[in-house]
């Protein structure tokens, strides 16, 4: 019997892992925006994102089941997510006052971490590569790195 990543190339299964990610942040971005649940976002996201063509363009195929867990961890562990990003923030920096995206990307990342089942290194390079995408040119990708650096020696400190 084969997987349904079986015929994938290492190489395919990372970007498909990496696209998961992403597409974790934006759904929850939406969430918060729109006030749609969990389970409009999910729906919407694999009937109309996932593989999708944008001008021409075809997006990646996310892998679901990332793509899942990291949406149901985000929403089931949201506080304390939340209360593990305020600890890691300046104090003068509340999550109420970060942008939105990034908001959206610790409680992905947070929910992968507290997942414990990617190293905490791989996912601190994978969601510092996400905030790449939305703010090429500032200073976010450096902030992110270090509020999840923080966030990983919390949730596993053993991996440091």
């Amino acid at each position: 019997m084969t997987t349904l990543h079986g015929n994938l190339s290492g190489n395919q299964r990372r970007k498909m892992k990496s696209a998961a990610r992403l597409y974790a942040v934006q759904a929850l971005f939406q969430m918060e925006h729109s006030a749609q649940t969990v389970e409009a976002v999910r729906a919407e996201f694999l009937d109309h994102r996932f593989g999708a063509v944008y001008d021409g363009e075809e997006m990646l195929d996310g892998d679901i089941e990332l793509f899942e867990g990291v949406l149901e961890g985000a929403v089931n562990l949201q506080a304390p997510i939340d209360q593990m990003t305020d600890r890691a923030l300046v104090a003068r920096w509340p999550l109420g006052r970060i942008d939105p995206t990034l908001r959206a990307l610790f409680r992905a990342a947070g929910a992968e971490l507290s997942a414990r089942q990617t190293p905490p290194k791989v996912v601190i390079t994978e969601y510092v590569d996400v905030a790449r995408a939305f703010f090429a040119d500032g200073k976010e990708p450096q902030f992110v790195n270090a509020v999840l650096d923080h966030m990983a020696r919390e949730t596993q400190p053993e991996a440091f």
